[in-house]
């Protein structure tokens, strides 16, 4: 797997087909970069596709410190730059989300569209960063074991986590989230958690914009995704029915069929 070395930190990533445009993904908290492989199998005949781990989670490198919103947004950029991939078309989810949109305002040069899903431009409540800290708390001083459930539910929807024919993937990523190392997990959601709002911000952005939403997203409801489409200038709204916060593993199919349609529209297929 390869790596690299930016903003002080050791970044693994995966690149995969060998097409003109480069699409570059970012994943969600608690994920991995494979959080995409049902895309990235459909979309290499016809993209680069790179997808990179962002740092203390998966194989990247859990660092002392750096888990600012902003540091994030750093290592994405170096990374593009270091790898000489830009302009891109970014692809975030959740914190990929975060990420991407906050590029977008720092340096749009990077960017050739945005994806932005299962994400928001706004900070969070004081009810959710009161419970989002809350886990934390649970899961730094006691273990995964009493909130293991719950953190399922918010990620998932039902219908995932209660297929009988998927319980394979659902143990996949159960483990993959209460296997995240908890030196790199706690900083890191505090990070995130303590971000603020950029959303009248995106108002002047002028880079193609898609927003995909799973209809049952309880970390980010389907109004926080409503509100980056009213904001941002002409963006494009998919709703992935009956999908939950990580629609992109829930339902890879339609989701990679709303990137299909998004870069039809734009021109790059």
């Amino acid at each position: 797997m390869p790596t690299v070395q930016v903003n002080d930190v050791t970044l693994h990533y995966e690149s995969v087909g060998d097409g003109s445009e480069t699409l570059l993904f970012s994943h969600g908290y608690l994920m991995n970069k494979t959080m995409f492989n049902g895309q990235i199998d459909a979309l290499q005949k016809q993209f680069r596709c790179i997808a990179y781990d962002h740092r203390g989670h998966g194989e990247s490198e859990v660092t002392k410190d750096g888990y600012a919103l902003d540091n994030l947004v750093t290592d994405a950029i170096k990374f593009i730059e270091e790898l000489a991939i830009g302009p891109v078309h970014f692809v975030g989810m959740s914190t990929g989300g975060f990420v991407g949109m906050r590029i977008a305002l720092r340096r749009p040069d990077l960017l050739k569209s945005l994806v932005l899903m299962d994400t928001s431009a706004e900070e969070e409540s004081a009810k959710t960063l009161k419970k989002n800290n809350l886990l934390l708390w649970v899961v730094k001083n006691i273990g995964w074991f009493p909130v293991t459930g719950q953190v399922m539910s918010i990620i998932f929807h039902d219908t995932f986590l209660k297929d009988t024919t998927r319980k394979q993937e659902v143990k996949k990523w159960r483990n993959i989230i209460t296997g995240q190392d908890k030196k790199g997990l706690v900083p890191f959601g505090k990070g995130i958690f303590a971000r603020g709002s950029v959303l009248e911000k995106l108002s002047n952005l002028q880079i193609p914009t898609a927003v995909i939403i799973g209809e049952f997203d309880v970390a980010t409801p389907p109004i926080h995704s409503k509100r980056l489409v009213e904001t941002i200038p002409n963006a494009n709204l998919y709703t992935i029915a009956d999908a939950g916060h990580s629609a992109a593993i829930e339902k890879p199919i339609e989701v990679t069929q709303a990137l299909k349609d998004f870069y039809k529209k734009v021109g790059i297929v």
